[in-house]
């Protein structure tokens, strides 16, 4: 009779192979709708200049996102750090790749999980056209909150990066203490918006008529998160002096704040590597997250 003993030691072999990958390979990205019952309210029919916009850029770009979810990408290794990602699309479209896919892997870099928001859109020609946008980000913060045990996340932990129209709709998430749109569920959501906020190129926070104001409803409340501002000089799209007022502003109330406003970049820079000092915006966002305490120090 032949020894078990080599095909018990082939098992045990086998069964340490895979625990070793799965503890070098991360799972596969996970993908939760925010409102499975369907999405509170009612959207705006786009007009013919919306639908011009949605033409021209859906080549690198999605719209008509009706049922928005978030994609969880988690690291090969955890801080318990977590940082939803809002594209931009001047709320007509979801610019995807360097204002969204892309930055995961950065972030996936520093021990982060990095969750991809899908919020509505077009949503433009709507009276407030950040609402439900702003509705579909508190909702994936309280989303992520109430898995934070599951997926390893600590949910005193749980950022917002936001890029030219997500940026605007970061500001009003974070500064914007209006009446929410939706019906509160305590099981998902959250009174607390983000513990930090990372802002890049975001904008639409002043009055048209007179800069030295911010819009109606738009202040910086005493309990606003820290927040990283990105943007550059020459941006024809996303006014700087707009994040520069917000900057100020959290001077006043003394909130925790860093400002970097880069001589060329223009609007849309992203995560994307090239000569410019505005294309190391990360590695000052980085340092400055561990600064904050929302990173560990290596």
């Amino acid at each position: 009779m032949k020894s078990s003993l080599p095909c018990l030691a082939a098992l045990f072999l086998a069964l340490a192979s895979a625990s070793a990958a799965d503890a070098v390979n991360p799972p596969a990205p996970l993908t939760l709708k925010l409102w499975p019952e369907g999405a509170p309210g009612k959207m705006a029919a786009p007009s013919q200049k919306t639908l011009r916009l949605i033409e021209a850029s859906k080549a690198k770009a999605i719209s008509n996102v009706t049922d928005p979810d978030i994609t969880i990408y988690q690291p090969e290794h955890t801080t318990g750090t977590s940082v939803i990602v809002a594209p931009g699309g001047g709320y007509h479209c979801l610019v995807m790749g360097n204002n969204g896919t892309e930055p995961y892997a950065w972030l996936n870099s520093l021990g982060i999980t990095a969750i991809l928001l899908k919020y509505r859109t077009p949503t433009r020609d709507e009276a407030n056209p950040s609402e439900k946008p702003s509705a579909d980000a508190l909702r994936a913060i309280g989303l992520v909150r109430h898995h934070a045990s599951e997926w390893g996340l600590d949910p005193r932990r749980v950022g917002l990066l936001a890029f030219s129209a997500g940026g605007t709709m970061l500001g009003h998430v974070a500064c914007d203490r209006g009446p929410r749109s939706y019906e509160f569920n305590p099981q998902f959501d959250d009174i607390r918006g983000p513990d930090f906020g990372i802002m890049a190129y975001g904008g639409g926070f002043l009055d048209k008529d007179d800069k030295t104001k911010f819009k109606a409803g738009i202040s910086v409340p005493a309990d606003a998160p820290p927040m990283f501002f990105a943007s550059a000089n020459d941006d024809k799209i996303a006014d700087p002096q707009d994040v520069t007022m917000l900057y100020l502003e959290y001077q006043k109330r003394v909130i925790p704040a860093e400002l970097h406003i880069y001589a060329k970049g223009g609007h849309g820079f992203g995560v994307k590597q090239g000569p410019l000092p505005v294309h190391t915006w990360t590695q000052g966002c980085a340092e400055w997250m561990v600064a904050m305490g929302f990173l560990p120090k290596s």
